[in-house]
This record gives structure tokens, C-alpha cells and sequence, in this order.
């Protein structure tokens, strides 16, 4: 191995550890919201936040979560347990929480002030698998991420 060689290895192999393990320097800030149904604050939905890559940054960080309260409000964290989200474009995903013990969609019954089961999803496929649905996430962060999801025809 020659004197350059030598000289281009170290700082060859910090670059190359540092994309492979990431900078460490993801910033996650807060993100909350709500989410209705026809109108409704939407119980039992779980609320996904996937970051999207750019040319620029093609690893842009950790997807973030979260579920609706019986007001239809959510908080996102990691998986790890990071609060909030990763700034910039995400793609957003909500799914009706599946139920093992209801082997079906918990959907809020409000007459019978319980959790019943539902065979198909009520949100359409476009909210969730199908989803182009995409939320901007500030560098400050935010509280009115708010998706109304309409299935009823007007």
C-alpha cells in the first residue's frame, strides 16, 4: 500500500461508517392532531408517518406512530419511543386498529359504549394501504395535523 493510500484510508472509512449507521443527528419534533370520520372524531385508528426520501436525503429517518383517543386525537413517536416526528415529507397511513381478541376492525360502537367488531376496515384504502396522502411535517413541529376522512358520498 502506497503513502496516499495509506493517508485516504481513515478518512474513506468514517465516511463510509457514517452512512452506513446514519449521522445521529435525526431531529424529531412533536406532532399531534385528529382525525375524523364523516365528520366524527375517529376512535381506535392508528395514525402512520412514513418519511420520504428525496435525492437529497435518501434516508430521511425513522417512521413515526401513533393511536386516536375517543376524541380522535393522536400523538406520533417511533418505535423506539422517540416522541414526534422526523421534519419534512411523510406519506400518511390510518388504519382502524385490528382486534386478535375481536378477530376483527375495533370499531366504536357509541350506543353500546364498547369496542365491536368490524370485518372490513371503515377507512377506504386510500387512507391506509392505498395512501398518497402526504402531511409537511415544520421544523417546529405541530398540533393540527388533522385528516377528515370522508366515506360517505356528497
Amino acid at each position: 500500500m502506497n503513502q496516499a493510500s495509506r493517508l485516504a484510508l481513515p478518512p474513506l472509512a468514517a465516511v463510509l461508517a457514517v452512512s452506513i449507521l446514519g449521522c445521529g443527528n435525526t431531529r424529531y419534533v412533536p406532532v399531534s392532531g385528529v382525525v375524523t370520520l364523516d365528520g366524527k372524531p375517529y376512535r381506535n385508528a392508528i395514525v402512520m408517518f412514513q418519511p420520504m426520501a428525496t435525492q437529497d436525503n435518501p434516508n430521511p429517518g425513522r417512521a413515526s406512530s401513533g393511536s386516536t383517543d375517543e376524541n380522535g386525537r393522536f400523538s406520533v413517536k417511533t418505535f423506539e419511543g422517540q416522541a414526534g416526528a422526523v421534519i419534512g415529507k411523510h406519506r400518511v397511513r390510518i388504519t382502524t386498529r385490528y382486534s386478535e381478541k375481536l378477530r376483527g376492525y375495533e370499531v366504536w360502537d357509541a350506543a353500546k359504549n364498547e369496542a365491536v367488531k368490524a370485518v372490513t376496515d371503515p377507512i377506504p384504502p386510500e387512507w391506509n394501504y392505498d395512501s398518497k396522502h402526504e402531511f409537511d411535517v415544520p421544523s417546529a413541529g405541530t398540533d393540527q395535523a388533522k385528516f377528515d376522512i370522508a366515506t360517505k358520498k356528497k
